[in-house]
């Protein structure tokens, strides 16, 4: 194997999203970081770069361990990568915050009534 892999091949295969495209879209739109700067999807990652990856639900930062640019198991994905403490810390308090923090229309299932719809504004 070469000494450097595609920047959305690797977010690929070490499933931080779910589709090469994804990938490839979230690092055009600047949502992947490499070293601290903005890069292409072709700009290639070796081990010891550091990665700031934001999928849109979940934010990491990540220093990459291995290179793969085949897709495997989620066990084999985790070995790609070390996550920082401080990158840890954060999901967790997040995750926290998202524990006491209902969305008003999480109970709605489906379009609203007009009852509501009264509630949600009303809110």
């Amino acid at each position: 194997m070469s000494d450097s892999v595609r920047v959305d091949k690797w977010l690929w295969a070490a499933r931080f999203f779910k589709t090469r495209s994804l990938a490839t879209d979230a690092v055009d739109g600047g949502k992947v970081r490499l070293n601290g700067e903005r890069v292409k999807p072709a700009r290639g990652v070796k081990p010891g770069d550091m990665l700031e990856i934001d999928n849109g639900s979940t934010e990491w930062e990540v220093t990459v361990k291995d290179l793969a640019d085949k897709r495997g198991s989620a066990a084999i994905a985790q070995t790609l990568y070390q996550e920082t403490e401080r990158s840890i810390a954060e999901r967790d308090q997040k995750a926290e915050q998202r524990k006491f923090f209902r969305e008003p229309g999480e109970t709605i299932k489906g379009r609203p009534t007009k009852r509501d719809r009264r509630q949600i504004d009303k809110f």
